[in-house]
């Protein structure tokens, strides 16, 4: 506790040049407020490996995926969100740990694509939800991914839905300046190959990353860190180019560890990555997505549903076969 609050002095102390520099960044430092990360006592992994101590794949899932920490994952299976986010943040701030979480409920959610499609029922429902979602949080330190692919991929939709879900992730950013103030928050930004730096930069400027701590690369994806550095750095240029800053940018490295086959939908003969840190190439490697945790009915979890837990897929993401 004494470490957090020399943390909040410090950090009150320089919000005037730190205002000056990044108007639209936090002054706290959630990672300095914190020991470390924190491991969801009950993610899936974890509660496979407890009911099923006999099976002989139960230790390796404990050891090399359950203990590590990874992020929760909140939409409207959640409850009521606030209380969620809350109940989850409290857990972990109980602990003086940092924990990572993932805001999945925009409105046409996955639009495009399909396999996770869901969401909220309006624009207006969302901004609700995650205005809940930022309140119950409140100042408690925390890491925050918001909206996983939601700039990935606009094929399939209208200006008008485009101008929609901008607005949308704008407005969600503003809730989180406002309510959360210990909260680094990282747009989604998808992965290397799915739309050029120039245009992710647009992408990202134009929902608002001015607002954001940073963005974030990769989630549920398998592309290899140095790809994710690289295509990052990229991003980054193209907006200090066109728009005159820069921000940092996190990695989900938790099934990168054979990097990518070309296939996004539970692909055999992955591997988990390097576990949840600071730094290595980015400014946070984090294990995002689940592994063994599907990814919808394809490849080797057909008969799944997204998000189901596969002991056997992740058994063998261990060890990469």
């Amino acid at each position: 506790m004494r470490r957090r609050i020399r943390a909040l002095m410090a950090a009150f102390a320089a919000l005037p040049l730190a205002l000056a520099i990044a108007p639209s960044a936090h002054a706290a430092d959630p990672t300095t407020m914190t020991s470390g990360f924190y491991a969801d006592p009950d993610s899936s992994p974890k509660r496979w490996a407890a009911a099923n101590p006999g099976d002989g794949r139960a230790a390796a899932i404990g050891t090399s995926i359950a203990n590590t920490p990874m992020a929760r994952w909140f939409g409207s299976w959640s409850g009521t969100i606030g209380t969620a986010t809350g109940a989850y943040a409290g857990a972990a701030d109980q602990r003086d740990k940092l924990p990572v979480l993932v805001a999945y409920n925009i409105y046409n959610r996955d639009y495009c694509g399909g396999h996770s499609a869901g969401g909220a029922a309006s624009p207006s429902a969302y901004a609700s939800w995650i205005a809940q979602f930022a309140g119950g949080i409140a100042n408690r330190p925390a890491v925050v991914l918001l909206e996983p692919d939601s700039l990935g991929d606009y094929g399939c939709m209208t200006q008008g839905q485009i101008d929609e879900r901008e607005s949308m992730l704008t407005g969600a950013l503003a809730e989180f300046n406002r309510q959360a103030p210990n909260t680094w928050v990282y747009l989604d930004a998808g992965n290397p190959v799915w739309a050029s730096p120039a245009t992710m930069a647009q992408r990202l400027h134009e929902a608002g990353l001015r607002q954001a701590h940073g963005f974030s690369l990769n989630i549920s994806n398998y592309f290899t860190t140095a790809e994710n550095t690289a295509y990052g750095n990229a991003v980054n240029s193209e907006l200090n180019a066109r728009y005159g800053y820069t921000k940092p940018f996190v990695v989900d490295t938790s099934r990168n560890g054979n990097g990518s086959d070309g296939q996004w939908c539970n692909p055999s003969g992955r591997r988990i990555g390097t576990p949840t840190r600071l730094g290595g190439g980015a400014e946070m490697l984090l294990w995002v997505k689940t592994p063994g945790e599907s990814d919808g009915n394809c490849g080797v979890g057909a008969g799944s549903t997204a998000g189901q837990f596969l002991p056997e897929v992740a058994y063998k993401m261990i060890y990469g076969y």
